[in-house]
C-alpha cells in the first residue's frame, strides 16, 4: 500500500513537473510555483513539487490527535437514553461499543450494538482528525436507515470535547435536518455523547444521550 501511495504521489508530481517545465520555457518569472486558472478565471497558486510532497506527508501522518483517539480503543458498555419528544420520559437501553484504530492509526472505527424499539440495532461510526483542515471528522451508518451522516467539529483541549455538526435526511418528515453531536471525555474510562436536532419550534432538543464506560 505504501508503494502504491508513493507511486501515485510520484506520478502526480511528474505531471506537475512536466507542466511546469513547459511554462518555464515560455516564462521564467517564477521557478518555484506555477499558476492554474479555474473556470471562473480565479488564479490559484500551485506549490512546487517539494512543497507538495511535504504537504502530502503531513496530511497522511498520524499525530498527537490520532494517538489520543487510539487511547479510546477497546470495549465499552453503553447506557442509552432516547427522547421521542421534548418533555417525554426517555426510553432506556444498554449496549456495547467496540473501538479500534484502522488504516495505520489514521481513523477509529466503532461498532455499536444494542436494541432500539424492540429490534436489534447495529451502528458503525468512524472518527478521525484531518491534519489539513485541523478538524475532527465523523461518519455514521446503521441498520435503521440507508443514509450516511457526515459531521465535522473542532476539538477543545480545555474541555476534552468536540461539537460535531452536519445534515441528514429525517426519515419521519423526509426533509433535510441539522444535527449536532457533543462528545466529551470525562476520564480515561468514561465518555459522554449527546445528540441534538431542531424541535417543532426550531430550537435544538436532545434526542439521545449515551454514557460509555470502559469494560474492565
Amino acid at each position: 500500500m505504501k508503494r502504491i501511495t508513493l507511486l501515485l504521489c510520484s506520478s502526480t508530481m511528474l505531471l506537475f513537473a512536466c507542466n511546469n517545465s513547459g511554462d518555464d520555457t515560455k516564462n521564467k518569472k517564477d521557478s518555484t510555483a506555477s499558476v492554474a486558472v479555474k473556470k471562473d478565471a480565479t488564479p490559484v497558486a500551485i506549490p512546487d513539487s517539494a512543497t507538495m510532497m511535504k504537504n502530502w506527508q503531513m496530511c497522511m501522518t498520524p499525530g498527537d490527535m490520532h494517538k489520543m483517539m487510539a487511547s479510546w480503543d477497546g470495549i465499552w458498555n453503553s447506557e442509552i437514553s432516547m427522547w421521542e419528544k421534548p418533555g417525554a420520559p426517555p426510553t432506556k437501553s444498554t449496549g456495547t461499543a467496540v473501538n479500534k484504530m484502522v488504516l495505520g492509526g489514521r481513523y477509529q472505527e466503532s461498532v455499536n450494538k444494542s436494541t432500539m424499539m424492540g429490534m436489534p440495532f447495529e451502528g458503525h461510526g468512524t472518527i478521525g482528525y484531518n491534519n489539513a483542515s485541523k478538524k475532527m471528522v465523523s461518519s455514521w451508518i446503521d441498520n435503521m436507515g440507508t443514509g450516511i451522516l457526515n459531521m465535522t467539529g473542532t476539538w477543545d483541549t480545555a474541555t476534552k470535547s468536540v461539537t460535531f455538526t452536519g445534515k441528514e435526511m429525517d426519515p419521519e418528515t423526509m426533509t433535510e435536518k441539522d444535527f449536532k453531536e457533543t462528545f466529551r471525555v470525562i476520564d480515561d474510562n468514561t465518555q459522554m455523547m449527546e445528540m441534538f436536532a431542531p424541535g417543532p419550534d426550531g430550537k435544538d432538543v436532545k434526542m439521545m444521550e449515551i454514557k460509555f464506560t470502559r469494560k474492565k
